[in-house]
């Protein structure tokens, strides 16, 4: 009687299995491959993790994750196993290693991707709990559609939302990318695109930023909205106009005052009302549950290192997380939608991130559908 082959190993990969993870990427796929550089850099980065199966004293399986900065998100970049060892349930038990290590890191949520005619892979995340939640039309080198799953590893069900993602085409865009998807959330004639997406920048911006082009204030935006027949309401903690001391040109600081106290004359005139008083992350919770959606102003550091003001919208929640839509894409050109779409943010997490500069500004725009 023969005997059983031996159950594989799963340990956190080091940087001795670099030439390892080459060769099995090349035993394992045709095309669409791991480069050796990204390898050495993932294997670097704490921002990705990489755990690796030995079975029989070789290198059998890989499983590369990434993870969301300040999120509760982490997506299986890549899940391999060695052709010659397929059928004993490696792959099965990278799976559950991913998942406990997901977990470990404090995230909620593990999205994938994989190959629509790799039927054996979706058989094993569907019998594993994981949900399909949309597909991309010609993700592979090869022109083959990409399906995505999703596995949320707690108790409670994030609240699903209709709000479309969208990101944004240019660095400066942010704000009127996140208008853009609740536009057409609440107007499904809405065309998203740069045309659009342009349209309403050139509607809202603030004119100048510290670099390049200028980003867009909650007024603006507020004004932007309410053309367009949405309910809005503005939520900022000070009267002090945004932005004004990341430029240091005074001609530049003076354009941008006489179009900010613009934007706050329309809102006014408009009728758009106005607190000091940004809600917490429980009480966004409560507005989304509502009908609302929420574009919030966010520090970038906390999401991708970057010391500038962000925007992104709110759509969602669960008993501990607010659940957003980020339009930047990013992380050395892996991140894909998979990535900053549906992102669990912790509330303590939410509300570190929700503030921008040395003052604190809080800003919130809240929408809703008119009556």
């Amino acid at each position: 009687m023969l005997n059983s082959p031996s159950p594989a190993t799963i340990r956190p990969a080091c940087s001795n299995d670099l030439e390892a993870l080459v060769a099995l990427e090349e035993r394992c796929f045709e095309g669409d491959r791991i480069s050796r550089r990204s390898f050495r850099h993932m294997l670097k980065v704490d921002s990705a993790e990489i755990l690796v199966a030995e079975a029989e004293g070789a290198l059998a399986g890989s499983a590369v994750l990434l993870n969301r900065s300040g999120t509760g998100l982490t997506r299986l970049y890549s899940l391999a196993v060695d052709p010659a060892m397929r059928g004993r349930g490696i792959a099965r038990r990278l799976l559950s290693a991913c998942e406990e290590a997901t977990l470990a890191n404090g995230r909620i949520v593990l999205r994938l991707e994989v190959r629509r005619d790799n039927e054996a892979a979706c058989r094993l995340y569907v019998a594993q709990g994981y949900r399909r939640c949309g597909s991309v039309p010609d993700y592979y080198e090869d022109g083959e559609t990409a399906l995505r799953f999703e596995k949320l590893l707690h108790d409670a069900a994030i609240t699903r939302s209709s709000v479309p993602y969208y990101n944004q085409s240019t660095e400066f865009t942010c704000g009127p990318a996140c208008l853009a998807m609740a536009l057409k959330h609440f107007n499904a004639e809405t065309e998203l695109g740069e045309a659009l997406e342009l349209r309403l920048w050139r509607e809202t911006t603030t004119i100048y930023l510290a670099s390049g082009l200028g980003g867009c204030g909650p007024y603006g935006l507020a004004v932007a909205a309410a053309r367009r027949g949405i309910d809005v309401e503005v939520r900022l903690n000070t009267d002090d106009f945004l932005f004004l001391n990341s430029v240091r040109d005074p001609e530049k600081q003076r354009v941008m005052t006489i179009v900010q106290q613009d934007y706050r004359n329309q809102a006014e005139v408009m009728g758009i009302p106005v607190s000091a008083e940004p809600l917490s992350p429980r009480e966004l919770a409560a507005a989304i549950a509502s009908g609302a959606v929420a574009i919030v102003l966010i520090s970038g550091y906390q999401m991708f290192g970057r010391r500038e003001p962000h925007w992104v919208i709110v759509h969602a929640a669960d008993p501990g997380h607010l659940v957003i839509h980020d339009p930047w894409l990013e992380y050395e050109g892996f991140e894909s939608a998979t990535d900053s779409s549906s992102l669990p943010i912790p509330d303590a997490a939410f509300d570190r991130m929700a503030r921008w500069g040395r003052a604190g500004v809080r800003a919130q725009i809240l929408l809703r559908k008119a009556a």
